[in-house]
């Protein structure tokens, strides 16, 4: 099953961004298994961060739950606001995602 997760960053975000980067990225690698599709939400100038949106792919609500749990950008107190939600997949075009993270 599919579950979004919608994160809103907090105070301070930049620092604790900078400080557990490394450990954000590197569970999200451990867990590449079960990561649909994850990425920085930003404002319109395209560089400021203003949350994350993470897609997973587990059985339950209570697996997305423990997965945002133990994220470490939620543990270090990032995030304002955290919603997460199932989804059913409806289009799927890969095709025609951006080639780069900048959106290109």
């Amino acid at each position: 099953m599919l579950y979004v997760i919608y994160q809103e960053d907090g105070p301070d975000s930049k620092a604790i961004r900078a400080a557990t980067k490394e450990a954000h990225f590197a569970y999200l690698d451990r867990h590449a298994d079960i990561l649909v599709l994850g990425g920085a939400t930003l404002d319109e100038d395209g560089v400021t961060r203003t949350g994350s949106i993470l897609i997973l792919n587990v059985p339950s609500l209570a697996d997305a739950e423990k997965f945002s749990m133990n994220e470490p950008f939620r543990k270090a107190g990032l995030f304002k606001t955290v919603k997460i939600t199932r989804m059913r997949r409806g289009q799927w075009n890969p095709a025609v995602a951006p080639k780069t993270q900048e959106g290109n």
